[in-house]
């Protein structure tokens, strides 16, 4: 063998013994554990970002929105599941100024949405008649009137059904209408104030989202109230959910 080369290998191998320690392996559970830091920063930082985005969505800064959302994690959340912003904060406002601020941001917000889905509406209606035309796409219930000068009209009818009184310009009968309709949930409408007009009735249903199917089979029924409510004498603001028990009628 050849000995300067022999004497080399043993004198590199003294040296890395003896002055030089070989650099440590990077950790497998801290690299774990840097790498679920990163994750869940990133996620912190983009679920702020969808906060910010709908505090800006509903005119809130976004220290009112983590207000919101701990006002839903304690008991307005149980008493009212999914509560918008503005209503949460509204109700459980801390000063009668943020009381005032939050119900101005909520007519505010309401009125835009109602325009645009007035605008859908008319836009609805239009394209109907255009492809549909003389048909109508939701059929009214026919009820019996009352009796000439007899200032009385057609009393309610106890079917076992849910009776729904509603009236125009009001954004929580659309809601309770579009909750009923979801849970598939057999009930007759009565519009207040409707002047027997059967066109400002079937506007009000496309505008609530009413499916003309469920006219059709008449799992939902539309009718003019004839005085029906006034004559029911239960009081309360609209919309009112009522149902017969013991042949009285009493609000749900």
């Amino acid at each position: 063998m050849n000995l300067p080369i022999v004497r080399a290998i043993a004198c590199a191998c003294a040296f890395t013994a003896s002055g030089i320690e070989a650099a440590p392996l990077p950790s497998a559970a801290g690299g774990a554990a840097s790498s679920v830091q990163q994750l869940t920063s990133e996620s912190t930082l983009s679920q702020n970002k969808l906060d910010d985005r709908a505090a800006q969505e509903w005119g809130l800064t976004p220290k009112e929105y983590e207000r919101y959302q701990e006002v839903m994690q304690g008991p307005r959340g149980v008493y009212s599941p999914g509560l918008d912003p503005l209503t949460a904060l509204g109700i459980e406002a801390r000063s009668e100024s943020e009381r005032r601020r939050f119900a101005e941001l909520q007519v505010q917000a309401e009125r835009q949405r109602v325009d645009r889905e007035l605008a859908y509406q008319r836009a609805y209606d239009e394209a109907y008649q255009r492809m549909f035309p003389g048909i109508k796409a939701i059929e009214i219930s026919t009820t019996p009137s009352g009796l000439a000068g007899s200032g009385s009209g057609p009393a309610l009818e106890g079917n076992g059904r849910m009776a729904l009184f509603v009236k125009d310009d009001c954004l929580p009968c659309i809601d309770q209408v579009k909750r009923l309709q979801a849970s598939q949930t057999p009930f007759d409408l009565y519009f207040v104030g409707s002047q027997q007009d059967d066109e400002r009735i079937r506007r009000w249903a496309i505008l609530a989202g009413i499916d003309p199917s469920s006219v059709k089979s008449r799992l939902i029924t539309l009718n003019h109230d004839q005085g029906r409510w006034v004559r029911l004498g239960l009081g309360g603001s609209l919309p009112a959910a009522v149902t017969q028990v013991n042949g009285s009628w009493r609000r749900q």
